[in-house]
């Protein structure tokens, strides 16, 4: 093959990216590119800037390698034919997506790829076992229950990982396009996106995933990897982060590593159904949800009154970003107290998540509002209980929650049963009331 296009999509990475590995072992020429889509448009704020420092480290990873990041605007097909024509390619390669979006894109690409008889190829890398490869028994196309996928999951025979190439030769005279600034984002104190930086805190992790599994659902402890962004861009390989974190022993990298199977268990539901982020994949657990605004907005800015809540949902707005254990309460505050459609909940996340993707944002608040994978959909949280148990002395919410800094101990998760001197003195509201009789935590 004389010349390869390597169209860049949530694999922004030179290590382990099969794709580019592949055109530069079987091509003379590669030329990386990256289609600046309008509807990428509608990205978060937050995301947008990830993913333009994703690209600028990107551009840099690649012309250390002598080669370049092509940039064009406009979409994606059209853009990337139209470069194919320019420089003759006869093959072109991505990475698979699961995505509605992800796969009428490729469905497209390979029809005009037919027409001029140009090569497509599309490779893994999005997951750590591709969605397809999986299956249960019976002929189903996908596993919806969790537990015996991850059992076919750890067992699979996952594919070799792809070194960076030492050296990317474009064609001569081909202008790359200039790249525009990052976009401002709304989150203060959001990490920066790129490889570099993934890799950096790839290699600090492992130097800390010895107790995740007592730590993972410490709220104040935060010990976890913060890597989620930079898998949900590609700026790091799921399948070398499992690799990495499998080569040590102990029960917290086995913890950790179960968390990449949810990962992929995911994007194997979505795969399967891709309508995850706006049907529920099990109809009869959805329910006639409330239309109260007003809550939902309070919600939304961290005044319902309920401390680990508000903290939550202000870390979200702080850093583009939300602890784990505060995702499951705060969506299930939302969906099982308020009695607020599951949907309003992806939506919000989606616009302030750096790491908000459509498996995964769609696949847990599904599972947290009880019409998804939950093998027990009417499970409730207990607010003031997940508070106590995984926020024991206060610490967490008082980091978020300012008003309720000078409150010691536990006491801080129900400030509504403190003495009225005290809650006079407070800046901060009551507690909205839950739409179930039995919010017992809300009582005297």
């Amino acid at each position: 093959m004389r010349t390869a296009i390597v169209l860049f999509t949530r694999d922004l990475r030179v290590h382990d990216n099969p794709a580019l590995a592949s055109a530069c072992a079987n091509a003379e020429f590669v030329v990386p590119l990256f289609v600046l889509d309008p509807h990428l448009q509608r990205l978060s704020p937050n995301r947008a800037r990830f993913l333009h420092q994703s690209l600028a480290d990107l551009r840099e990873g690649l012309r250390a390698r002598g080669g370049d990041l092509v940039i064009r605007q406009g979409d994606p097909v059209a853009e990337t034919m139209r470069l194919a024509g320019e420089v003759q390619a006869d093959g072109i390669g991505l990475a698979q997506d699961v995505s509605t979006y992800a796969r009428r894109r490729a469905e497209k690409l390979q029809a005009e790829c037919e027409q001029r008889r140009i090569s497509l190829r599309l490779f893994p890398g999005t997951t750590v076992v591709p969605p397809g490869d999986v299956r249960p028994g019976g002929g189903g196309s996908s596993y919806r229950v969790f537990s015996p996928y991850y059992r076919a999951w750890a067992a699979a025979k996952w594919r070799d990982e792809v070194a960076a190439p030492r050296r990317i030769t474009l064609p001569a005279g081909l202008a790359v396009g200039e790249l525009p600034a990052a976009p401002d984002g709304e989150s203060p104190d959001a990490l920066l996106g790129g490889e570099t930086e993934g890799l950096r805190r790839l290699k600090t992790w492992l130097g800390h995933v010895g107790p995740y599994e007592e730590l993972h659902n410490d709220m104040p402890a935060d010990g976890t990897s913060r890597l989620s962004a930079y898998l949900r861009f590609g700026c790091v390989s799921p399948l070398a982060v499992a690799n990495a974190v499998r080569a040590k022993d102990g029960p917290g990298p086995d913890a950790f590593v179960r968390q990449l199977g949810w990962r992929d268990f995911y994007y194997q539901v979505t795969y399967a159904f891709p309508a995850i982020s706006t049907q529920p994949y099990r109809p009869s657990g959805d329910r006639d949800w409330r239309d109260d605004q007003d809550a939902l907005q309070h919600w939304k800015d961290g005044l319902t009154g309920v401390p680990v809540v508000d903290a939550g949902m202000r870390q979200l707005r702080a850093e583009g970003y939300m602890h784990n254990r505060a995702r499951l309460i705060t969506g299930a505050f939302l969906t099982k107290h308020l009695g607020l459609d599951w949907r309003e909940g992806v939506t919000w996340f989606f616009r302030w998540l750096n790491d908000g993707d459509v498996a995964n944002n769609s696949g847990n608040w599904q599972w947290v509002a009880g019409t998804g994978n939950d093998t027990r959909p009417y499970r409730r949280f207990n607010p003031i209980r997940q508070a106590e148990r995984f926020d024991p002395d206060g610490e967490y919410v008082r980091r978020y929650v300012p008003e309720l800094k000078s409150i010691a101990g536990k006491a801080v998760h129900q400030p509504w049963r403190l003495p009225a001197t005290v809650r006079s003195g407070l800046d901060y509201p009551g507690p909205l009331e839950s739409h179930r009789d039995e919010a017992v935590w809300l009582r005297p």
